[in-house]
């Protein structure tokens, strides 16, 4: 499989699900485990470009594809992605412990709909859970990554400069 642009190839064993394949042998703690049963989307990455909670998903499921975790959205000079800034500046977060997979449930969610109302992005991490912020700063920041233009961003990018101030899937968060 290939990690945030680099391929790998690794013996495991057939019940590792892909977080821990990402924490554990890959050593990229980003991608949280929260709840392991799907609930929570802590551990949301992008699979082929579509968010997935990566405790679902088998390690060996995901042999042969493409997978993008937290650390590999910035760019290779460690500027941030348009979406992290916009949620650095918005400050959508609180503890952090949500914000990887709310982020990557983001970067999907605007790919798939780049101009989302607040209604739609609400409705788009509905699989992502948040018990700190009360998601008004989330859905902020996600507002304004669109109208900065996020969901065309290319992964790995970065962004040079902050979002101007003044969204998973759609249909209901990472799969």
């Amino acid at each position: 499989m290939t990690v945030n642009g680099k391929t790998y190839e690794h013996e495991v064993e057939p019940r590792l699900l892909l977080v821990y394949y990402l924490r554990e042998v890959l050593g990229l703690t980003g991608t949280n485990v929260g709840c392991d049963t799907t609930s929570c989307g802590a551990c949301t990455v992008l699979l082929n470009g579509e968010s997935v909670k990566s405790c679902t998903v088998l390690a060996v499921q995901a042999d042969g594809a493409d997978i993008t975790t937290i650390e590999g959205l910035a760019g290779p000079d460690g500027k941030l992605h348009p979406i992290q800034e916009a949620f650095r500046e918005h400050h959508a977060l609180q503890c952090g412990y949500c914000t990887p997979g709310m982020v990557m449930a983001v970067t999907s969610l605007l790919r798939e709909n780049p101009h989302p109302s607040e209604d739609q992005v609400r409705f788009g991490l509905e699989g992502n859970l948040c018990r700190c912020t009360g998601y008004h700063n989330i859905v902020k920041a996600v507002l304004a990554a669109a109208a900065a233009g996020a969901g065309s961003a290319p992964i790995g990018a970065g962004t040079a400069g902050a979002v101007p101030t003044g969204g998973a899937v759609a249909g209901g968060g990472a799969r």
